[in-house]
């Protein structure tokens, strides 16, 4: 499956850039999105359109060590030519000389024609790391503060919405929010694995694979909630494992979230990744659970099975929010990915699970997901009983 191009995204980023969106002139588009939700793929996308000498991608949280190997390691990584950003000769800059310096390189650099540099910057609040080192306890405002006065161009990333939002909430007008869509079920079904039928396990008559294909892209999309990492992972493992039938989703997603699975190792990343950075680590993991096994709750009902108080309850759930674990809606609250609730249901537990739990979890999500998934594969007809056989997962009770 290749990287979804999303030009309808990739238009709204480039527009922004240019201005040509309204009448506000340039602005500094800030893509908001969970773990894999594309954020990456987009900006490696605008590399490639704007060109490789006239922009850079920096993945922040990759190199937001030290303020110091910071500027080293962006202005070693530029295309552009290199100046000595606020060092003095033979000298090696303190902390906030360093950080300075990396903020009058991403003003003052520009391309070998003398256009302005445009920086994609991948998780920009991982700078926030840098609030630990003498004199930076501004380090995100320092930087807002910059790139909303520079000539240069920006595009800037990072899975913490409800901190980009904070943080953003009183910046200057250039930044523009963009909420990552889910992708669509046509988006999906052009980047398929499989486009020349038999080969990749659909067969039949052109019409019949188009119908196929059509029918996977709608039950990946719905499995993976549309995040294109989940999405990917779903449908190459489903082409993958056909055999006699047609390419099984079903059947991918639960060998996926299977012990040492593909987005087992996703969702533990991210759910480990996200309760890091909050507050009440144990106390946090025990509302996710509690959600897991019934969502939305309300606060009420939430520290009522926690056995704890509704003001702790409370900013146990603003935690939890502000690294995008949950969401409230109407004072109720659940998980922002589903498909990590059904991994904590598998996988937060004593042991791990077996072919059986995976399948009966599997069997309730699909059910949520798709009510109508049986029904229209019985009305489909014509499909032979092999193709049958491959959504037998649906069958277990």
């Amino acid at each position: 499956m290749m990287i979804p191009e999303r030009p309808s995204l990739e238009r709204r980023v480039l527009a922004a850039l240019d201005g040509s969106a309204g009448n506000a002139g340039p602005r500094i588009p800030v893509i908001l999105g969970g773990c894999g939700s594309g954020r990456t793929s987009l900006l490696l996308r605008l590399r490639d359109l704007i060109g490789r000498t006239q922009a850079q991608y920096v993945d922040v949280e990759r190199i937001a060590t030290t303020p110091e190997r910071f500027l080293r390691s962006l202005r070693d990584a530029s295309p552009f030519p290199a100046h000595p950003y606020g060092a003095a000769a033979g000298a090696e800059p303190g902390a906030r000389d360093a950080f300075d310096a990396a903020l009058a390189f991403l003003d003052s650099a520009r391309a070998a024609s003398g256009a302005p540099a445009t920086f994609l910057l991948d998780e920009f609040l991982e700078l926030r790391t840098f609030e630990s080192f003498p004199g930076l306890r501004s380090v995100l405002r320092d930087l807002i503060g910059a790139l909303s006065t520079s000539g240069n161009r920006f595009v800037l990333t990072t899975r913490y919405a409800a901190r980009a939002h904070r943080l953003l909430r009183d910046a200057p007008a250039p930044f523009e929010i963009i909420h990552a869509a889910p992708l669509s079920a046509a988006e999906i079904r052009a980047t398929l694995p499989g486009a020349h039928g038999e080969e990749h396990g659909i067969r039949g008559n052109e019409e019949e694979q188009d119908r196929e294909r059509d029918e996977l892209a709608r039950l990946v999309q719905a499995l993976s909630d549309g995040r294109p990492s989940y999405a990917r992972a779903i449908a190459e493992t489903a082409v993958s494992m056909a055999s006699r039938g047609g390419p099984d989703p079903v059947g991918a997603l639960a060998a996926l979230l299977a012990p040492g699975g593909q987005l087992t190792q996703a969702c533990r990343y991210g759910y480990e990744l996200r309760l890091h950075r909050a507050r009440g680590y144990g106390a946090l993991k025990a509302i996710l659970e509690v959600l897991s096994e019934e969502e939305p709750l309300t606060l009420t009902e939430i520290a009522q099975r926690l056995r704890r108080t509704p003001g702790s309850t409370k900013d146990y759930l603003s935690w939890l929010e502000d690294v995008d674990l949950i969401v409230s809606r109407m004072k109720r609250y659940s998980f922002a990915d589903p498909v990590l609730r059904v991994w904590v249901r598998l996988h937060c537990r004593p042991a791990p699970p077996t072919e059986e739990e995976i399948a009966r979890e599997l069997h309730s999500y699909m059910q949520a997901r798709l009510p109508l998934a049986e029904p229209a594969l019985a009305l489909a007809g014509g499909q032979p009983p092999e193709r049958e056989k491959s959504w037998g997962i649906i069958e277990i009770d």
